[in-house]
């Protein structure tokens, strides 16, 4: 069910992102054309402490046009390793250091239109550091106990998708 990729352009190349236009054949034969947005891939990581509570991130998120309550997340730098990328994510954003570190896999963010690859990963054991968040990152720290997180997913308070799936998919592991 492959697509033949025909000829590609770009009609945009960023700091984060591509924006690719693909010609392409689908096993039809048809003809289409495809808009692929291009990103180096991500991680995001649900740190818990010891008193079973969730750290999360409040911050402004242009895409939405409003606050968002997320887990820890960055874009991996090209060719870097995810599972450094998460330990670095974590102390800049929120200067928790992890004692335990679980990998949890991937999954594509959009995968319609968008190349995004985030890897998940599981951080216990937290010791607190200085936080140090990039130039353009203002974020405010919050400390939420993981089934409360999760009953904030029913009641539509977190909506980001890399956080609904990171929480839901440590749930089977979490002692109440």
């Amino acid at each position: 069910m492959a697509e033949e990729i025909l000829s590609s352009e770009y009609l945009y190349r960023g700091r984060v992102v591509k924006l690719r236009l693909d010609q392409v054949r689908m096993p039809s034969r048809q003809l289409v054309t495809r808009e692929v947005v291009e990103h180096r891939g991500a991680v995001a990581i649900i740190a818990l402490d010891a008193q079973n509570r969730v750290v999360l991130v409040r911050q402004y998120r242009s895409g939405a046009g409003r606050e968002l309550l997320e887990i820890p997340a960055g874009t991996l730098e090209d060719g870097e390793d995810p599972a450094l990328c998460a330990t670095r994510e974590l102390k800049e954003e929120t200067g928790y250091h992890a004692l335990t570190w679980d990998a949890l896999g991937y999954f594509y963010a959009s995968p319609g239109f968008c190349t995004e690859k985030m890897f998940l990963f599981f951080a216990r054991g937290l010791s607190q550091g200085k936080a140090s968040p990039e130039d353009d990152e203002w974020i405010q720290l919050e400390h939420v106990p993981f089934v409360e997180a999760v009953a904030m997913i029913a009641r539509g308070e977190i909506v980001d998708a890399k956080t609904i799936i990171g929480l839901l998919q440590v749930k089977p592991f979490i002692v109440p």
